[in-house]
């Protein structure tokens, strides 16, 4: 049993997003895939962030995982805020690729859990072609319904003697952040949640352009794609994470106050 993996972090509405540069948390990934260690990352925006708000349960899966990614950009600005002044992002699409890219040079092999039999079939034709030298264990969609504990069983054998370092979990958020933690210490590779990457990466869904991306607006582009899904879920999400991370500014600007006055610094 491998304990929980302690980085650099800081806490974003009371949450721990992991304090490394982008080459340094895929770095990190792969070391604990090569040693086929039982690790969780999650891949995180303002939703998962407001939905562990809202979820003592959910909460607690996100202040466990090992790992946790700045995927939006205003996660990435309140780290900079926060003292993580060369924080950059660590968005899912740009995880999937790099960790593809090396680790068909480093004979770590990955299976692809969730999602649905076409989007798998459009994503194992990309990757055949982009990445020849990657070594797919398998890809296997899950139902909608719960798996029973016969299921989840022999699936757990599958990915374990299938060799796999990495595990790249595909069910929603915060369903498949759930699943990864209720599969720790029991699948021997790296688990990263990255929901929203299959479908693009399959080119059913098309990725919002680097400036949108570089302007945080990412969303608004989505809702675009998607609007009958995703509209709701940001008109619920983002005016309290405003409100909630405002809160946390003024808060830590008067107690980093406070401090220079009692030091007289």
């Amino acid at each position: 049993m491998v304990g929980k993996a302690f980085l650099p972090t800081r806490r974003v509405l009371d949450f721990p997003i992991t304090a490394l540069r982008f080459d340094e948390q895929i770095q990190t990934m792969l070391k604990w895939a090569i040693a086929h260690e039982s690790r969780s990352v999650c891949v995180a925006n303002v939703h998962m962030l407001m939905e562990a708000y809202w979820s003592q349960d959910f909460a607690t899966v996100l202040k466990n995982a090992d790992l946790v990614t700045p995927d939006g950009m205003p996660l990435v600005w309140m780290m900079r805020l926060l003292g993580a002044r060369y924080q950059d992002r660590v968005a899912g699409m740009d995880i999937f690729m790099a960790l593809c890219q090396l680790a068909q040079t480093q004979n770590i092999s990955v299976f692809f859990v969730g999602s649905q039999t076409e989007i798998l079939s459009r994503m194992r034709k990309r990757l055949e072609a982009e990445f020849p030298l990657l070594k797919i264990a398998a890809m296997e969609p899950l139902p909608f319904r719960p798996l029973t504990q016969d299921e989840d069983e022999a699936l757990i054998e599958r990915i374990n003697s299938s060799g796999a370092g990495i595990v790249l979990v595909s069910l929603g958020c915060p369903k498949q952040e759930s699943w990864i933690a209720q599969h720790k210490d029991k699948i021997q590779g790296v688990m990263i949640g990255l929901g929203g990457v299959f479908p693009v990466y399959a080119g059913i869904q098309k990725r919002a352009p680097r400036i949108v991306r570089d302007l945080g607006l990412e969303w608004l582009y989505r809702v675009v794609q998607e609007p009958r899904r995703l509209w709701r879920r940001y008109v619920q999400t983002i005016p309290p994470f405003i409100w909630l991370a405002l809160k946390q500014l003024l808060v830590t600007s008067r107690v980093g106050e406070a401090f220079i006055d009692a030091t007289g610094d």
